[in-house]
């Protein structure tokens, strides 16, 4: 495997599909760019490239956003040179690890494949190369959606496309066209090693783990053979060796020692490498590598929960454990360009105030690979939802044949990419999925049930591929999307969303909705909260900015009969309204568990400089007063 995503790539924009001419038909000359030779890294985004060029001013300052859409309308090519050295006389092929969303593979001139989803894999088989040279590569992106935003219809917008960046209550329209992965050309060998089904359990009572694999080997000879390898470090805690043949009959190792993984707050968190070799005539053929962890993750049912009611009491290792979650989306929109060093100072924070779940949203893309090693070493669960996410008006998951096929291939890829790690503890079908009063396609209020097909598919899918982890349907679930203090006590309130803010001053009769809460888990509430000052000065976003629905400047005028008499005023109260009710409202989910599961505050961080939102963290990743709040809570007790 040779990776070229540190050659020197060129981006150039085009009027759509101008770059296929060729030379025109009039004048016989070659066409041009409009915009040529600008320099871009890969992973990286058309957004960032242009910005740092001049062509488009910062998205981040007040109103700029609007002036980069222009960037929808064209064709965008990545180019590079691969030198000869990086390939000769083997059967090659192209491996994208991100591509952000649909487009063409031109090699050499010659467009030798398509493209279309972010959320999975793409290869493409490369012509046979007789002699050495230099190679041209072009990755052009099509015109991307024009409309997945916050409202419309999701059974029309999966596209398997993020929609959160087509803007959302706390994002701007800046709609994302990149390379979001690593670029590779990989040798295609004669025999091939395919790990379909890998499970990794423990027995908590005897401290011992079991490995389940199942596959397939491709191009396999006489002799051939598969070894195992479980090592911790350099030690080799387990190996054995199979002939091929019991790879798709499926190999079983169970019953040796190990430490287990423990969640963040509980102990420490033990990982090992699995190695799984093809073998010929002592030499390795392919292999597959995987950082692994034991643990035993059960789901039990609350205390006083009702009858028939979904298992909302997680049990890891055999113990009982309160989840204390915040809600995880996109760090930037233009997620190609973040760098490692931003996920690690966001997911340290939730690791220092106590949070051992995050629930990765699915209105946003499949995350980066860091982000779950990180999860995996700091012991923070992950609940991993498949692409799909409300759209207010109408938010039903589609049920076009077509649209769940493509539904349905990227949640494979999900299972195939994150199977391995530790932390991702469940699977879920998506943001907020709902019909309306008595089954209305439009609406909400009554969470989608496996009668939708695409979700009855994601259940299939996963029972079969990955069946040690949960599946839910959507979140929220059961009965009701919201809980209503009026239908306490009728065992309405599953897991339930919201409320995200509360009118009025926080004061008694607002506790009280926390103080009689029945609901079993709520995975989505939170409260609004301004941003640092600076951050709102820096940006020109101030308080009475029309972006953000979560300024409360009028609650501010309620309650005192005035306006702030300054920024700072009302920054300052924001913030502290904030901290106030989120203490609330963890204090009196946590005080009673086992009767919550547990609390997913929305949301982790901002992905924008907005000047108040419901985020823990702000825009530069640093904690606002609401995470300081929330760390006595969490701090207090793990079980």
């Amino acid at each position: 495997m040779v990776d070229i995503s540190s050659l020197l790539w060129t981006l150039s924009g085009w009027t759509p599909y101008l770059w296929r001419l060729g030379r025109s038909m009039e004048l016989d000359e070659e066409q041009n760019a409009e915009f040529n030779d600008v320099p871009v890294t890969v992973p990286g985004s058309v957004q960032l490239a242009l910005k740092n060029a001049g062509i488009i001013p910062d998205w981040n300052y007040m109103g700029n956003a609007r002036s980069c859409e222009w960037v929808e309308n064209r064709h965008w090519m990545f180019s590079t040179i691969v030198p000869s050295k990086a390939i000769i006389g083997e059967n090659f092929e192209l491996v994208c690890e991100g591509l952000d969303y649909s487009g063409w593979i031109v090699w050499d001139g010659k467009i030798i494949g398509e493209f279309s989803g972010a959320n999975r894999l793409h290869r493409f088989a490369l012509p046979i190369l007789k002699e050495r040279g230099e190679h041209s590569l072009a990755i052009i992106f099509d015109l991307p959606p024009r409309w997945l935003g916050q409202f419309g219809y999701t059974s029309k917008y999966s596209v398997g496309k993020s929609r959160f960046y087509y803007t959302w209550d706390w994002m701007p329209r800046i709609v994302q066209t990149g390379i979001t992965g690593l670029v590779k050309l990989r040798a295609i060998p004669e025999s091939a090693l395919k790990i379909s089904e890998l499970t990794i359990d423990a027995d908590p009572e005897e401290s011992t783990g079991s490995i389940c694999l199942q596959g397939e080997i491709s191009g396999e000879r006489s002799g051939d053979g598969i070894t195992v390898t479980l090592y911790d470090g350099s030690d080799i805690i387990q190996q054995q060796s199979y002939a091929c043949g019991c790879l798709s009959e499926g190999i079983t190792i169970d019953n040796f020692a190990v430490e287990l993984w423990l969640p963040n707050g509980c102990g420490d968190r033990k990982l090992y490498f699995l190695e799984i070799v093809l073998e010929r005539d002592g030499g390795v053929i392919d292999q597959v590598r995987r950082k692994v962890g034991f643990r035993r993750i059960r789901w039990r049912n609350c205390r006083n929960a009702p009858s028939g009611a979904d298992p909302w009491l997680c049990e890891v290792n055999g113990e009982p454990l309160f989840i204390q979650g915040v809600n995880w989306t996109p760090i930037r929109p233009n997620y190609a360009d973040v760098n490692d060093e931003d996920y690690q100072i966001r997911v340290r924070h939730y690791r220092d105030i106590g949070v051992n779940l995050i629930r990765i949203w699915g209105g946003a893309s499949l995350e980066r690979e860091i982000l779950y090693d990180l999860c995996d070493e700091y012991g923070i669960m992950v609940w991993q939802e498949f692409p799909l996410c409300s759209s207010g008006i109408e938010n039903l998951p589609p049920s076009e044949p077509e649209l769940i096929a493509g539904l349905l291939a990227d949640a494979e890829y999900y299972i195939d990419r994150l199977g391995p790690h530790a932390s991702v503890i469940m699977w879920c079908g998506g943001n907020e999925l709902q019909r309306g009063p008595d089954g209305a396609d439009e609406g909400s209020g009554y969470p989608c049930t496996s009668e939708e097909p695409v979700l009855a598919g994601f259940e299939e899918l996963v029972s079969r591929r990955d069946p040690l982890r949960r599946f839910v349907l959507a979140s929220a679930s059961g009965p009701r999307e919201f809980a209503d203090e009026n239908d306490y006590g009728k065992g309405l309130h599953w897991d339930v969303h919201g409320p995200w803010k509360a009118e009025g001053a926080l004061d008694n009769n607002w506790k009280s909705y926390w103080q009689n809460d029945d609901s079993l888990f709520r995975s989505e509430v939170g409260s609004p909260g301004a941003s640092p000052l600076e951050i709102i000065e820096k940006y020109g976003n101030d308080w009475d900015c029309p972006l953000s629905w979560w300024n409360e400047h009028e609650t501010f005028v309620k309650i005192y009969g005035r306006e702030p008499e300054s920024i700072t005023e009302y920054v300052e109260w924001s913030q502290k309204r904030q901290a106030e009710m989120l203490y609330v409202i963890a204090s009196e989910c946590k005080r009673r568990f086992p009767a919550c599961g547990g609390i997913i505050i929305w949301m982790g961080h901002d992905a924008f400089p907005c000047s108040a939102n419901t985020s823990i963290l702000d825009f530069h990743g640093n904690p606002k007063p609401a995470a300081e709040a929330l760390k006595q809570v969490f701090k207090s007790f793990s079980r």
